[in-house]
């Protein structure tokens, strides 16, 4: 069984703010954080050091976010979308990609963002 401390995020996100918000938030809850500062970076993070669940941004530079989850799709790793955008299309094509979960910046605190982190988390490895 994997324990908090054990668990590996990746955070693909190219608002340093929010970025170094989100490691803070989810290190002081005992994760291991890593980060990939755009599409090409969190991808190669992602293949050097597998993680267990990645927060991904679908506005980045570069390799874009559903270009990032339609690669990481055969990973099976699970992926929570944070993005400003948020219509329907881009929520279904998101999904439709693989994402486990697509929380809209605006309308989510980071404190709801590790929240939904735990829920996927315990959905992903505790319900298999």
């Amino acid at each position: 069984m994997l324990k908090r401390g054990d668990i590996k995020i990746l955070i693909i996100e190219d608002d340093k703010f929010l970025r170094d918000l989100l490691v803070g938030k989810l290190e002081k809850e005992g994760y291991k954080v890593f980060i990939g500062e755009d599409g090409l970076k969190g991808l190669a993070a992602a293949r050097e050091t597998p993680p267990h669940l990645v927060l991904l941004d679908l506005v980045l530079p570069g390799l874009n976010g559903f270009e990032v989850l339609s690669r990481l799709r055969d990973e099976k790793i699970p992926v929570i979308v944070v993005s400003n955008l948020g219509s329907p299309e881009d929520i279904e094509r998101a999904k439709s990609l693989g994402a486990k979960d697509f929380l809209v910046k605006a309308h989510n605190t980071p404190n709801e963002i590790v929240e939904r982190v735990k829920k996927v988390l315990e959905d992903s490895y505790l319900a298999r």
